[in-house]
C-alpha cells in the first residue's frame, strides 16, 4: 500500500479574502474520508488592472496576505480534522491556471465563491470557480452553500442526460455517496422541443429506461447506496437547481456530447454554481484518444 504522501492530494484552493470557513471544512472532511493528504494552494496573480482593488495592490503585499490565509486555512483544517497531514504551497501565477496544474496531480479540487458577477468571471484573475471546473483533470468541487445535514435522510443528487461525462459523474456520485452512507437520487431533466410532434409517454418512458440503464452498473457495485430515479420535464438548470434544494451536494459531469452542452464549461454546469443550494461537483469527460 502507498504512503500517504505518495497518493493524489485533495487540494484546496485558498483564498486570500479569507480561509473559506465551508470549502477548508468540505476539504478537510473529505480528505479525512479518504485517507489522503491536504494540500493547501494559494496563488498570487500578477497587479492587473482588473475589477478588483486587491488586484492593483502590490505584488508583495499580495504574497504577504496570501501566507496569512494560509496559515488560517491550514489552522481551521487542523482543528476540524485533527492529525490531518496538511502541507501549503504558495506560488505566483494566475489562481485558476495554479489550480487547473495541480490538478493533473489532485484526487478533488476544492474550492469556494467569491460570488462574482458574470463579467468578472471572465475579467478578473480572481476568477476560479468557473475556470477551474471547466478546465481541471480531475472532478471539482465549489462549496459555494453548506451541505443539507439534517434535513431528512441525507442524499446527494446526480444530473444524468446520456452523455459519456454524465455516465461518469454517476459513477463518482455513487461512490460519493457510498462514503457517507448517503441515498442518491438520480436525475433527467428533459427539455421538449415545442415545434417536434412528440409522444410525450412514450418519450418519457424511454428516457426512465435509459436512466435505469444508465444507473444499473453502478447500483451493482455499490448495493448499500439508496437510490431513486426522476425524469423531470423542463430546464435542467431549474430543476437540478431544486433537487439540490436539501442535497449533501449535486453532481454533473462536464463537456458532456449531446447533452449538457453550451459555453465552454457546459451551460447546466456553469448555471449550477450560481443557482444550486448546496456544493456542486464538476466531473470531466473521460479521456478519449483525442486527449492523449
Amino acid at each position: 500500500m502507498a504512503s500517504v504522501s505518495t497518493r493524489r492530494p485533495i487540494v484546496l484552493g485558498v483564498d486570500a479574502e479569507g480561509p473559506g470557513r465551508l470549502a477548508t471544512s468540505w476539504a478537510a472532511d473529505e480528505a479525512d474520508r479518504r485517507g489522503l493528504p491536504l494540500l493547501l494552494v494559494h496563488a498570487v496573480p500578477r497587479p492587473s488592472a482588473g475589477p478588483h482593488r486587491a488586484e492593483r495592490r502590490p505584488h508583495g503585499e499580495l504574497h504577504r496576505d496570501g501566507a496569512r490565509a494560509l496559515d488560517r486555512a491550514t489552522a481551521l483544517a487542523g482543528e476540524r480534522r485533527p492529525g490531518l497531514a496538511a502541507t501549503t504551497a504558495l506560488v505566483d501565477g494566475n489562481p485558476g491556471q495554479v489550480l487547473c496544474q495541480e490538478s493533473r496531480h489532485a484526487e478533488l479540487v476544492v474550492v469556494g465563491s467569491r460570488r462574482l458577477s458574470r463579467a468578472e468571471e471572465y475579467l478578473s484573475a480572481f476568477s476560479v470557480a468557473v475556470p477551474v471546473s471547466a478546465q481541471a483533470s480531475c472532478p471539482v468541487v465549489v462549496v459555494r452553500e453548506p451541505e443539507h445535514i439534517g434535513e431528512g435522510p441525507p442524499h446527494l443528487v446526480v444530473g444524468v442526460d446520456g452523455s459519456p461525462s454524465s455516465a461518469t459523474a454517476t459513477g463518482f456520485a455513487f461512490d460519493l455517496a457510498a462514503r457517507r452512507g448517503a441515498a442518491l437520487h438520480a436525475v433527467w431533466v428533459w427539455q421538449s422541443q415545442l415545434i417536434a410532434r412528440v409522444d410525450e409517454e412514450s418519450a418519457l418512458r424511454t428516457l426512465r429506461l435509459l436512466l435505469a440503464e444508465t444507473t444499473a452498473g453502478h447500483a451493482d457495485r455499490y448495493p448499500d447506496v439508496s437510490l431513486t430515479h426522476e425524469v423531470i420535464r423542463g430546464h435542467p438548470v431549474e430543476e437540478l437547481a431544486g433537487a439540490s434544494d436539501h442535497a449533501l451536494a449535486v453532481v454533473v459531469g462536464r463537456r458532456g456530447h449531446g447533452g449538457f452542452t453550451g459555453m465552454r464549461l457546459g451551460s447546466v454546469p456553469h448555471g449550477l454554481l450560481h443557482r444550486a443550494r448546496c456544493p456542486v461537483v464538476t466531473v470531466p469527460r473521460p479521456a478519449g484518444p483525442a486527449d492523449a
